[in-house]
């Protein structure tokens, strides 16, 4: 089923905020964030690419941007940079990012034509940022389980999901272990959320699907949709039981797209799940 049928380039970073009742992802290559609330849709554009957000407060997001993590009123329009983010690399962009549950921001940097190990994982936390890991080519799957105990991450070229432990603070304090290795099976880990149960829901670039992973990685079950490039999963609704997947056009043939002519869309599963309210960002 549709929940929203404006066609993303490249759909990304759905958040619903918990407060507003009220979703927003992100068209990475057409510089946009979308919403779609009771009111209907919005959109607002941004002159450099943005990517992934963790809501502040009522009216306030914390959103990713190509030089800077930067606070945006919605309503008002107002801008405040943050922090700087690799202002050093513009051939960079931002990717997956989401807030944990300490408050703090995690966000992903690659190369804008995917260069292999252009970009890193930064972690934003009361004030400071700090990058975690570097040489990653495309960072995608930052989520976090409801213990709080640790973290979550992929570099999708290689076809594996890391697990992390976690410090009181948030902060890495281990060397991460490999969570699941999808290379026997072709998969390209995407974006992904964990539910309330610890159930991992990742969208699988290239395979129409969200697949579903209990905590000891295994298998569980797959939410199929009509585009094959599912790139990433929220939950959301009063009651978080509603799956929403962004999906995207890019490197799609004319024939792919004749063939799936809802790519780009954002698509609801209802009842598959429920989810854990998102977290807010402290600044």
């Amino acid at each position: 089923m549709i929940f929203d049928n404006r066609l993303c380039t490249l759909g990304e970073g759905p958040l619903w905020h918990p407060e507003r009742e009220q979703m927003f992802w992100f068209d990475i290559v057409n510089q946009k964030m979308l919403s779609q609330d009771r009111d209907g849709p919005r959109e607002w554009r941004f002159p450099e690419i943005v990517s992934a957000a963790g809501w502040v407060d009522q009216d306030v997001l914390l959103i990713a941007g190509e030089r800077d993590l930067f606070l945006f009123d919605f309503e008002s329009e107002e801008v405040e940079t943050v922090c700087l983010l690799e202002q050093d690399k513009p051939k960079n962009r931002p990717n997956d990012g989401r807030a944990d549950p300490f408050g703090g921001f995690w966000i992903g940097t690659m190369g804008k034509t995917e260069a292999l190990g252009a970009g890193a994982i930064y972690r934003f936390y009361r004030g400071e940022i700090r990058k975690l890991y570097d040489g990653i080519s495309i960072p995608n799957s930052i989520c976090f389980p409801p213990d709080g105990k640790s973290a979550y991450f992929s570099d999708t070229a290689t076809q594996k999901v890391m697990r992390v432990a976690l410090d009181e603070n948030g902060w890495p304090k281990t060397a991460p272990e490999v969570f699941l290795d999808l290379t026997a099976q072709g998969f390209y880990p995407d974006g992904a959320v964990i539910d309330a149960a610890g159930v991992m829901w990742l969208a699988q670039w290239g395979a129409s699907r969200v697949a579903a992973y209990a905590p000891d990685g295994s298998f569980l079950r797959e939410v199929k949709f009509p585009a094959p490039h599912t790139s990433c999963p929220a939950f959301a609704g009063p009651n978080l039981s509603a799956l929403i997947c962004t999906t995207a056009q890019q490197g799609m043939t004319p024939e792919a797209l004749l063939q799936f002519p809802q790519s780009g869309s954002v698509f609801i599963a209802e009842g598959v799940g429920k989810g854990q309210r998102e977290h807010q960002v402290i600044l």
